[in-house]
């Protein structure tokens, strides 16, 4: 299947152009405001399908949303109607067609053009009122609020907000560029208006604080909750607009004679992140927790574990060596300790289940020998 993309250089554009190749199913023609109507006209005929995404956003003057919107649309439908094909197309309408303002209109003017394109030819159209999307790729002050939050905060720039309470609703670009696929999979079957989401409802407020503990984390180590929802779409969207002297940043690193501790990550409620060191023969634990759990893995060198239990004085012990994938667990009420009994220096990744509190700690000191 031959589709034509237009708007190919745009926000939407690019992502769902990426995703195309990664199939590598269809031939995508793409088609950018710096081609000529030749071109437009040339891609138009050949093209089996349509993702019309070209359009205007914030131009300087609002007299242009008229051409670059309805009027682009119009051009694009007597193509399609005069080659007789009765070609599919996808488009990228807004929530603001819904709105008597010069954007507005113009979104609800190609959705008209669209509309009477499908009656006259029974091409299929399917029409995508999408609002605010956020994503990588996106341009500052251009596609989005959020695109703008991103790349001020990520730069140390300020953020202007004028009601921290104002209403957004969002949408994410990998979850419209999928609701296109899902289209594309079948593009002559049904039409109409169509739905791209999870919406979002969040407030302007909510958003600009979620980017800020993003931002925060590198030097607190704590992360927001970023696996599922909002905060993981916001979370991948500011990272992907560090510059590239931020892409690494450097955590602090706790020596001493036996080795060194470095905490990588933290997390609201599932615990923390750190790695240790240790010379041969170092041993290293000797305590026991009531309630804290760890998780030992040995990622260079030979570890010897010991364990007491503290009750009964039952004792146990096991040997690990890097590269093996074992994980080593350390019950509550079990006193443990790591040697490291080889030659080389002991490199050990370790998980707790909860952030360490100094004012409790649930550590006890207690050797497994003693």
């Amino acid at each position: 299947m031959r589709v034509l993309v237009t708007g190919a250089e745009g926000f939407l554009g690019r992502n769902l152009r990426v995703r195309l190749a990664e199939i590598g199913r269809d031939e995508v023609l793409p088609v950018g405001r710096s081609d000529s109507e030749a071109a437009l006209r040339e891609a138009a005929e050949s093209a089996d399908v349509i993702v019309h995404l070209a359009g205007v956003n914030r131009p300087p003057d609002p007299s242009e949303y008229a051409a670059g919107n309805t009027g682009t649309t119009e051009r694009l439908c007597a193509i399609l109607a005069a080659s007789g094909r009765k070609q599919p197309v996808i488009f990228s309408s807004s929530t603001q067609a819904s709105l008597d303002n010069a954007y507005g209109r113009s979104k609800r003017g190609a959705e008209e053009a669209l509309l009477a394109y499908a009656q006259a030819t029974g091409g299929p159209v399917h029409l995508f009122r999408l609002t605010n999307v956020f994503g990588k790729w996106s341009r500052p002050n251009y596609n989005s609020a959020v695109a703008t939050f991103c790349h001020n905060i990520a730069r140390g720039l300020p953020v202007t907000i004028h009601d921290p309470s104002s209403p957004l609703h969002l949408v994410y670009v990998d979850d419209v560029v999928d609701a296109f696929l899902e289209v594309l999979e079948r593009p002559h079957e049904g039409g109409g208006f169509r739905e791209a989401g999870p919406v979002y409802a969040t407030t302007v407020g909510e958003v600009v604080e979620t980017l800020r503990a993003v931002h925060a984390g590198r030097e607190s180590l704590v992360t927001p909750r970023v696996g599922a929802g909002l905060v993981r779409a916001l979370h991948s969207t500011y990272l992907s607009f560090l510059p590239t002297d931020a892409f690494a940043y450097t955590v602090p690193r706790h020596g001493d004679p036996r080795g060194e501790f470095v905490e990588m990550l933290r997390t609201l409620d599932s615990g923390q992140f750190s790695y240790f060191t240790a010379h041969p023969g170092i041993t290293r634990g000797s305590h026991y927790h009531h309630s804290k759990t760890e998780k030992f893995l040995v990622i260079r060198g030979t570890a010897r574990f010991r364990f007491r239990h503290v009750g009964t004085g039952q004792r146990h012990q096991l040997t690990v060596r890097g590269g093996e994938g074992s994980i080593v667990e350390t019950p509550p009420g079990w006193a443990h300790d790591v040697t490291n009994i080889g030659d080389d220096e002991l490199i050990v990744m370790l998980w707790a289940n909860e952030l360490f509190d100094r004012s409790r700690p649930d550590t006890i000191a207690m050797k497994v020998d003693g």
